[in-house]
């Protein structure tokens, strides 16, 4: 009879921390797809579409108050490459017609290039959001968690355990749970740190474009064109690595030592969050930027 109680009570306790681990497991992958999901909608959305209200307060500000300085800018860097281009020919002892009518031309590139500086920067995140939303469809289409089988490997390995394996076993999956959600905190601080770094971008886009006509100070520009790009692009190098850690987990074999494999998978969920942080020095070394 005392062994009958005894017996029936382990296996009470047995079936408690096997729903239990298997409830922690499913919710965390669950959350890992919903997770990766909200990457690929956040990371594909442009400065417009985002915020509406920060979009229109930076274009605001662009205009009124970066624009006249641009201005002044050009007018600065246009004197200085009239000068430059008169004294290049042996003192204006050797002057051409066609001179002026290259300084004319390259005023009205620079005029044209601030008056238009919102429209080509977002230009440029539309570029990047049309890769982004490509990507999005290859990564959530092949790339989504199989959580039931997942799961299910778990469930079979633990049929073996005794009460202290699912003990531990049942602590480590709270353990790694948690951590799951504090990684998942920090990618989404990278993707707001993005969003905030594009918009400041953004804010004072007309300074660099009115430095494109020169040679000397259109390295500014140069540069600044290069950053754009490095941002919107980022999207794209985010996608890849959650592409990457999905197919990982994905491909994960769980072995007799589930432990092992939980853990494995929050190492996974780590050097993802670590490859967030890198993507956008990553993509500023591709672009040259600095």
């Amino acid at each position: 009879m005392l062994d009958s109680l005894l017996s029936a009570l382990e296996d009470w306790i047995r079936g408690m921390l096997t729903e239990y681990i298997s409830a922690n497991l499913t919710f965390m992958f669950i959350d890992v797809n919903e997770k990766t999901g909200s990457i690929a909608n956040m990371v594909g959305k442009t400065p417009q579409s985002w915020n509406s209200g920060i979009f229109s307060m930076v274009r605001q500000l662009s205009q009124t108050v970066m624009v006249p300085i641009a201005g002044m800018i050009i007018a600065f860097v246009l004197c200085y490459e009239l000068i430059s281009m008169l004294t290049e020919r042996n003192n204006m002892h050797e002057i051409d017609t066609w001179m002026f009518y290259k300084w004319i031309f390259k005023s009205f590139i620079a005029v044209y290039l601030v008056t238009h500086t919102f429209d080509i920067t977002m230009a440029v995140f539309d570029i990047g959001h049309h890769a982004v939303s490509v990507a999005a469809k290859v990564i959530g289409k092949d790339t989504a968690i199989d959580v039931l089988g997942v799961v299910e490997s778990f469930n079979t390995a633990m049929a073996t355990m005794s009460i202290g394996e699912l003990l531990s076993l049942s602590l480590e999956t709270m353990i790694v749970s948690l951590g799951m959600k504090i990684i998942s905190v920090l990618v989404t601080v990278v993707l707001y740190g993005r969003m905030i770094e594009i918009y400041l971008y953004t804010s004072v886009a007309p300074i660099p474009f009115a430095t494109f006509t020169n040679r000397e100070w259109g390295q500014i520009g140069n540069n600044y064109a290069r950053g754009l790009l490095a941002l919107g692009f980022q999207g794209f190098f985010i996608m890849v690595l959650v592409g990457i850690y999905c197919v990982l987990v994905n491909s994960m074999t769980v072995s007799p030592d589930v432990h092992s494999s939980l853990f494995s998978i929050g190492a996974y969920t780590v050097v993802l969050c670590f490859a967030l942080f890198k993507t956008g020095s990553i993509s500023k070394s591709i672009f040259n930027a600095h």
